[in-house]
């Protein structure tokens, strides 16, 4: 019979880092009605109503939810009613949800049924940008097409060189073709 080493024992000294605990969820259950805002790291589920401004880790707007103001967070599920703007990275709207106002985010998922009323703005990174700052811009759709040419201002007209007075090929300097006859002043 061979004896093998079992794990090493663990140090339980205060000195020794603590071992951290998974963090529970706050419930602001139904028929509870907070006025003001809320602020933290962890998840937050709320089932009743919150009037007021929200920047949580982890946000869920339960069927019975209801909240007014901007909420900010990771991730965010919504089954509820949110009036306000939303910005996260990551936001699903459940067949029950209700939102009324914008969704700024990288990753939008909306089951059928879901109620949305307002913009969806997806976040833009620039290039050398890490993932955690991301700056909101409009989404657009993707097109093989360049940008349109801005039309050129009247001070662009004056520069040499500019292309804005080059009268057309086989134009003479007064914009008009050979033999043209030329406008009365």
């Amino acid at each position: 019979m061979k004896l093998e080493p079992g794990p090493p024992p663990t140090d339980t000294s205060p000195a020794s880092p603590q071992v951290r605990k998974p963090k529970v969820a706050t419930l602001i259950a139904e028929h509870m009605t907070v006025e003001g805002g809320i602020v933290g790291e962890g998840e937050l589920h709320i089932d009743g109503v919150v009037r007021g401004d929200i920047r949580v880790g982890r946000l869920t707007i339960g069927d019975s939810g209801h909240v007014e103001g901007s909420v900010v967070a990771e991730s965010i599920e919504i089954r509820g009613r949110m009036v306000g703007a939303v910005t996260s990275k990551q936001v699903r709207l459940h067949g029950s949800a209700y939102v009324d106002g914008d969704i700024t985010h990288e990753q939008l998922a909306m089951e059928i049924g879901a109620f949305f009323q307002g913009r969806s703005l997806k976040f833009q990174r620039q290039p050398g940008q890490p993932a955690a700052s991301p700056s909101p811009s409009v989404s657009q759709p993707s097109s093989s097409m360049p940008p349109p040419s801005p039309a050129p201002s009247p001070s662009m007209a004056s520069q040499p060189g500019s292309g804005a007075s080059t009268p057309p090929p086989g134009a003479t300097k007064d914009g008009l073709s050979p033999g043209a006859p030329k406008p009365l002043n």
